[in-house]
């Protein structure tokens, strides 16, 4: 019954791998695997009758029964009170998913259809294609679907542009290898000649297009300080740089699939409510969170990462798994997946962020 994945175990802060349960033999595999699924399904504690009957063991009640209080000694299970079934630890979670768990493959016509929705998103510009992938996400797998654009200060810039808005105000359009654009708008009050604008505009590129934000944020000033500028626009680049080349954490996150994550039974009081939202509007620390997953996890390009309860850094979300995979636009790394109780189809999650991720996924152009 049980399937294996090329699904690493979790690092401790030290870089080591965390500690796995004691071994189990077939039979405990067994009765964990189908405990892990029903509990899924139905959200609530797994009595031995259940999984005799609705699995068709051939056991005993009674011998299930004792392999689940085996399980239970050894933290694979837990029982929420005294007479009822059990429910998955952490730890049977962590086994189920690096061991036990069998990976669903999404059907032809599954795949046919995601790529077809992806495929339409990516006419849009960035940030439409992540908002509305996050909520496709969300839509497809009934939790809370996550998109992190890139870090802009890894990305290469393509072209800046300078666009008058009135006589006070210019509109900065910096376009960013693999489809990103950040734009911000500056006081200016001077009337500057399109032709001279234009002249500017070519010296800059000349001097930053190809570098990375975080080159020119380094180096600015040394590449465009002595340039001959009478309309003062150089020395507003330079006042004004950390706007310009740096990147804001709540400028990065899109949600999607709010209403869906609140059908789960998890999320049925209000306390519990109240904390998903405070925790997801402070998206500074939900880029700092998954960032610091990455970061940790390098070699994870191409296949998710699953981080389960109180495996996450944090307290605050101690309660909650992760799945998430990279992807690529140009030469820049985003973030995509969901959020969850720890009780959710971790094979079938898996599947569609992994599909998704691969679908977004833009590599480098030729000669970048």
């Amino acid at each position: 019954m049980s399937a294996s994945n090329n699904i690493s175990t979790p690092l401790q802060d030290d870089g080591s791998q965390d500690p796995s349960g004691p071994p189990l033999n077939e039979r405990e595999q067994d009765v964990l695997q189908l405990i892990v699924q029903q509990f899924v399904e139905t959200a609530g504690p797994v009595g031995s009758r259940t999984l005799v009957k609705r699995f068709g063991m051939d056991l005993s009640p009674a011998s299930v029964r004792n392999t689940m209080s085996d399980l239970e000694d050894m933290g694979y299970l837990d029982h929420p009170y005294t007479s009822a079934g059990r429910v998955p630890t952490e730890l049977g979670y962590r086994t189920f998913v690096d061991e036990l768990m069998e990976m669903p493959e999404l059907s032809d016509d599954e795949k046919q259809a995601l790529r077809l929705q992806i495929q339409q998103l990516i006419q849009n510009d960035t940030d439409e294609l992540l908002r509305e992938s996050s909520r496709l996400l969300g839509r497809l797998t009934n939790l809370l679907g996550i998109a992190l654009s890139p870090r802009l200060s890894s990305g290469v810039l393509e072209r800046l542009d300078i666009v008058p808005l009135s006589s006070t105000r210019l509109m900065f359009v910096l376009s960013v290898r693999g489809g990103l654009v950040k734009t911000i708008v500056l006081e200016f009050e001077a009337d500057v000649k399109r032709s001279t604008l234009d002249r500017l505009v070519s010296i800059l590129n000349e001097r930053l297009a190809g570098l990375t934000l975080e080159e020119i944020r380094n180096t600015h000033e040394e590449r465009v300080r002595d340039i001959k500028d009478e309309t003062g626009i150089v020395r507003l680049i330079l006042d004004k740089s950390s706007l310009l080349f740096s990147e804001s954490a709540e400028a990065r996150v899109r949600y999607g699939g709010t209403q869906n994550i609140l059908t789960q039974p998890e999320f049925q009081e209000p306390d519990e409510v109240r904390r998903l939202m405070e925790i997801i509007e402070d998206e500074g620390f939900i880029v700092e969170w998954i960032e610091d997953l990455f970061d940790a996890h390098p070699d994870n390009i191409g296949e998710a990462l699953v981080r389960i309860g109180s495996e996450n850094s944090s307290e605050e979300v101690e309660q909650y798994s992760l799945v998430l995979s990279p992807y690529q636009l140009g030469d820049t790394f985003g973030t995509l997946g969901v959020i969850g109780p720890t009780r959710m189809n971790y094979a079938r999650v898996m599947a569609l962020v992994e599909k998704m991720a691969e679908e977004l996924n833009r590599p480098p152009q030729n000669g970048s």
